[in-house]
């Protein structure tokens, strides 16, 4: 989740806990105390609507995944808010001071009240889930990285096996053509050994030949 957001987020959630204290104690004021309380409450909406704004450009301004989840929570902010400016109303209203105390004489006020009180708890708990959500994803999102990171390294390891086997291929081949050359080499050689035995069988079959035929012809004179 966004930082940002998260920051928001607390300061609105500080804001509106006080302004519904706030709340509470001008509907028990009268005169110039109360108008002082109601423009503090007023102020503090002001605010409270700025942050609204805020957290909204910056959960658009996410990955969709985090934005519909930031986006359903600021529902439930915004429908805080409007329960704080509809307690202000009611405060403001005429006769809204005997009309608070009679709410709090049936009850009414301390049902609003509480209601309040279970919406902000329902929006905290909201917000926990929604940030084991945002660290599940974080968590998705560094396992895919790590495999992504593994995968490459195993399609580089992959990549130099093959140049690796090339180049033994490119080196066999070279072997064989030089063995190939050795072969005619040694055949020519064999050859040549051949005819010079021939020869040499022949020029010495000659000399024993012209020994004999001069031996012949000395012993015949």
């Amino acid at each position: 989740m966004s930082e940002v957001f998260e920051g928001y987020e607390r300061q609105y959630c500080e804001l509106s806990a006080n302004l519904s204290r706030k709340c509470t104690s001008a509907g028990l004021l009268d005169g110039e105390q109360k108008k002082q309380k109601v423009s503090e409450i007023k102020a503090g909406l002001d605010d409270a609507e700025a942050l609204i704004r805020k957290m909204d450009l910056e959960a658009r301004s996410l990955q969709p995944s985090v934005k519909a989840m930031l986006l359903a929570k600021l529902r439930e902010y915004k429908s805080d808010l409007n329960n704080l400016k509809s307690e202000v109303k009611r405060i403001t209203s005429v006769n809204a001071n005997q009309a608070a105390r009679d709410e709090l004489l049936e009850s009414g006020m301390a049902d609003t009240l509480m209601a309040s009180a279970d919406q902000r708890g329902r929006l905290l708990m909201s917000t926990e889930r929604l940030n084991h959500s945002s660290e599940r994803i974080k968590e998705s999102r560094k396992t895919m990285l790590e495999t992504e990171e593994l995968g490459v390294s195993i399609l580089q390891d992959l990549h130099q096996q093959r140049q690796s086997l090339l180049h033994a291929h490119g080196t066999l081949h070279g072997v064989d053509d030089n063995i190939s050359k050795s072969k005619k080499i040694l055949t020519l050689m064999s050859r040549r050994m051949n005819r010079n035995k021939w020869i040499i069988g022949s020029i010495i079959a000659a000399l024993v030949l012209a020994i004999i035929l001069i031996l012949y012809f000395k012993l015949s004179h």
